[in-house]
């Protein structure tokens, strides 16, 4: 063969060693079509996220729970120390409270001042009148140097000094006349409706027995203290049909049925 044969020979078949880069160049592309499968996992990124949103939700919720356990809480805690009304019986004798609540109402402050060398130095005394308004009434005094301690010792001493009281109903059952020292009462009963027509010692001591319905006039004394225990002394003279009868030494008729 002739050097330009030779030549033709070698550069044809040079030609396909040179065409190979461009026949591999799909080979190439390969790892282009592959760029989605790589970015699967991104695609995935947001299911693996989605435990973490749940995450909140989940805590929302454990953060919930103590809030409803405390309105429960409190709610058993209001059940627990509610008391119902003092002057009802029938709530009473169901919840088996023994001792009914009493309440208290101060009725006079007093102030006193010793003049001494360097000036003055003060006292103080209050009364203060309890009661149950089931019937049962008392009164206290109390003295000390200041005005919270004075009245806490009448509170104490009106509690242990509660005396019982005859009353019919909402009234009391009969005209009566209390008297003490210079101060004189009068009470009287009253129909349903009337209310309580008293001053504002007498009101005190009325109000903590339970009577709603009387009417009361002061004819002596002014002072608070001589009022109250007057008003007292003609509560405890009350009495009602059956003592009555039983002094008497008589029975009470059996009322037939119609």
């Amino acid at each position: 063969m002739s050097n330009e044969e030779q030549s033709n020979d070698s550069e044809s078949a040079e030609t396909p060693a040179a065409e190979t880069p461009a026949a591999e160049t799909p080979a190439a592309e390969t790892p282009a079509a592959e760029t989605p499968a790589a970015e699967t996992p991104a695609a995935e990124t947001p299911a693996a996220e989605t435990p973490v949103a749940e995450t909140p939700a989940a805590e929302t919720s454990a953060a919930e729970t103590p809030a409803a356990e405390t309105s429960a809480g409190e709610d058993a805690i209001r059940s627990r120390t509610y008391t119902p009304n003092a002057g009802d019986k029938s709530h009473r004798e169901e919840d088996g409270l023994d001792e009914p609540q009493v309440e208290e109402k101060v009725v006079a402050i007093n102030r006193c001042a010793k003049v001494v060398k360097g000036g003055r130095r003060f006292s103080f005394s209050a009364l203060v009148v309890a009661g149950d308004k089931d019937g049962n009434v008392g009164y206290g005094f109390g003295k000390a140097n200041e005005v919270a301690e004075c009245i806490r010792k009448a509170s104490d001493s009106a509690k242990t000094a509660l005396e019982p009281v005859q009353l019919r109903g909402n009234t009391i059952p009969h005209e009566t006349i209390g008297v003490f020292g210079g101060g004189k009462v009068l009470l009287r009963p009253a129909s349903p409706g009337t209310g309580i027509i008293a001053g504002g010692s007498v009101r005190a001591v009325v109000e903590a027995a339970g009577i709603k319905d009387i009417l009361t006039k002061s004819l002596g004394s002014n002072n608070q203290y001589n009022v109250v225990k007057a008003t007292l002394e003609g509560l405890k003279a009350l009495r009602n049909r059956e003592q009555i009868y039983k002094l008497r030494g008589k029975k009470i008729a059996e009322r037939k049925a119609i």
